[in-house]
């Protein structure tokens, strides 16, 4: 009773002072964001709120950093103090800055002159608690393009979506992206590799794989064996989505997208809704992934199916923005 006793006594006391580090850290945090804020008011309105020529407005930067650097120290460079300049005048109300990010967050998130797209990028820092890494990872790939181009078919709506709540997962089609970017392996994107070495490479960098398929994945395994009869057949990739609580199957393939493809992959996902899914889950989700596919032939391959079957391609290097743009601007313009 006593060793009882005593083990909630030391619960109890860890929870209090790990609750009250929180607290402390998000307060110095937030301090700090003000006083940068505020740096950024002071510097706007003596700018006359922005009237001041471009060029002249640089060089009172640098000659005001390098006086509050001997003062203050080197947090204070030409670049941060862009960036204190930057924050007020974006977030002019500072009730709209939040102290669970870090200025580390913000500078990142205030090199974005897209406003949805920074907003999107925000949203998804708190809803996924993203490090600064993590959210750097996610702006070099291009997330919210990917996002916009994952159903093939996107609309107004969609942006509206990403930049007012971030993403969100009410639908099989919502944890799609176009492509997926394997960056992260250092394969070059010419040469040649087999599949089960492209699984045991995923694997080995499981985290960031996990990272790149986005919130609510947890890893079940791989070569998932399906039993049909006597014959044995094995999934990839196997994960479970704590979100829309179902399987999400994964196929590996180096090639093109083949219509066979689809068919085996509904034939797992019969397997999973009749042998492995309990009463609480809903139906699988299947992903085929392929180096390159045509867009006519997979509406051919995957219409009609009953089952959660999708195609999307991957790439091991990181896509050029400009180009990820011009495809969401057409898919945009396509929908009006």
């Amino acid at each position: 009773m006593l060793e009882k006793n005593k083990a909630e006594m030391i619960q109890e006391i860890k929870d209090v002072i790990l609750s009250n580090r929180k607290k402390v850290a998000y307060e110095v945090n937030n301090t700090m964001l003000y006083a940068y804020w505020n740096v950024g008011r002071i510097i706007v309105e003596n700018e006359q709120n922005g009237s001041i020529k471009a060029e002249y407005g640089k060089q009172i930067m640098k000659e005001l950093s390098k006086e509050l650097r001997k003062i203050l120290g080197s947090g204070f460079s030409a670049s941060n103090l862009f960036n204190m300049r930057k924050l007020y005048i974006t977030y002019p109300k500072f009730q709209t800055v939040s102290g669970k990010l870090s200025w580390s967050h913000y500078c990142e998130l205030l090199s974005i002159e897209n406003v949805d797209e920074r907003n999107f990028y925000e949203k998804e820092c708190l809803n996924s608690n993203w490090s600064v890494r993590e959210l750097k990872r996610q702006l070099e790939t291009s997330l919210y393009e990917r996002l916009l181009l994952s159903e093939g078919k996107n609309n107004k709506e969609k942006v509206y979506e990403l930049a007012k709540v971030g993403q969100t997962l009410n639908t099989p089609e919502d944890v799609l992206k176009e492509p997926y970017v394997f960056e992260f392996l250092g394969v070059k994107e010419n040469k040649p590799i087999l599949e089960k070495d492209l699984e045991q490479k995923l694997v080995k960098h499981i985290e960031e794989f996990l990272l790149e398929l986005g919130k609510g994945f947890m890893f079940v395994g791989t070569q998932q064996r399906v039993t049909l009869g006597n014959t044995h057949y094995y999934v990839d990739m196997v994960f479970y989505n704590k979100i829309l609580k179902c399987y999400v199957l994964i196929d590996l393939k180096i090639g093109q997208m083949k219509a066979e493809y689809a068919g085996q992959m509904n034939m797992y996902l019969n397997y999973y809704n009749e042998e492995i899914n309990d009463k609480d889950d809903n139906k699988p989700i299947g992903i085929i992934l392929c180096k390159s596919k045509k867009d006519i032939a997979i509406d051919y391959a995957l219409g009609g199916l009953s089952n959660n079957v999708f195609a999307s391609t991957y790439t091991y290097y990181i896509p050029k923005k400009e180009e990820l743009i011009n495809e969401v601007e057409k898919v945009l313009n396509d929908n009006k």
